[in-house]
């Protein structure tokens, strides 16, 4: 069977009160781990933010907090070097993982980072889903992929954030969607769902907590 991927919508006000509800709960740092060691105990449901570097993670979590500064943001690739947990409400994680591919860091602490993120998406018990994002000026790239493939070796469901869709025009989101549902087709972890995004101005946001919600 086709999955055509589509854009998520949720037009449900019960939804989007449950998405808001849960966001409007104290949102906390726990812990950076920088090795498996490291890790929080695994006591409550977890959902990942996977990407490039720069991609956006810590941006949306911010916006979806509705928290400035509760994630560090940097317009330099590879700020985040560890795996950085937050609490909401003590009724679920947030995780904030480094970012794959380019980063402004010595390689061995970059092969150091992806071993790291690996460990955790292929071994997680909690972590119900993970939301890759993809900036909406460049689509899938070839780390992309790699991580994709890594979330169906794992059997782990991810689900696809278009990140910066201010950044982009609208006659040509078209051909961005296309790029990346044509991408989604090719792995069964995938999520028939793409979630359109914007930190900055807010698009998205109150759609990307309701499906949270679900999860939680």
């Amino acid at each position: 069977m086709q999955i055509d991927f589509p854009v998520t919508k949720i037009e449900d006000p019960a939804r989007l009160e449950a998405g808001r509800r849960l966001f409007s709960k104290t949102a906390t740092f726990v812990t950076g781990a920088a090795t498996l060691q490291g890790l929080p105990h695994a006591d409550r449901t977890e959902i990942c933010f996977a990407g490039r570097s720069n991609a956006g993670k810590s941006s949306l979590i911010n916006a979806l907090t509705g928290r400035r500064s509760l994630a560090r943001t940097s317009n330099t690739p590879g700020r985040t070097q560890q795996i950085n947990f937050f609490d909401l409400d003590g009724r679920i994680n947030l995780v904030d993982l480094p970012g794959y591919g380019f980063a402004r860091a010595p390689i061995e602490a970059v092969e150091r980072w992806n071993r790291l993120q690996r460990a955790f998406l292929a071994g997680r018990p909690n972590l119900r889903r993970a939301f890759v994002l993809l900036d909406a000026r460049h689509g899938v790239k070839k780390a992309d992929e790699e991580i994709m493939r890594l979330l169906d070796r794992s059997a782990l469901t991810f689900q696809a954030v278009l990140t910066k869709t201010d950044k982009v025009r609208h006659d040509a989101l078209g051909g961005i969607l296309d790029n990346v549902r044509n991408e989604l087709g090719r792995h069964p972890a995938s999520f028939p769902g793409i979630v359109l995004t914007s930190a900055e101005k807010g698009d998205g946001i109150e759609i990307l907590r309701a499906v949270i919600a679900d999860i939680e």
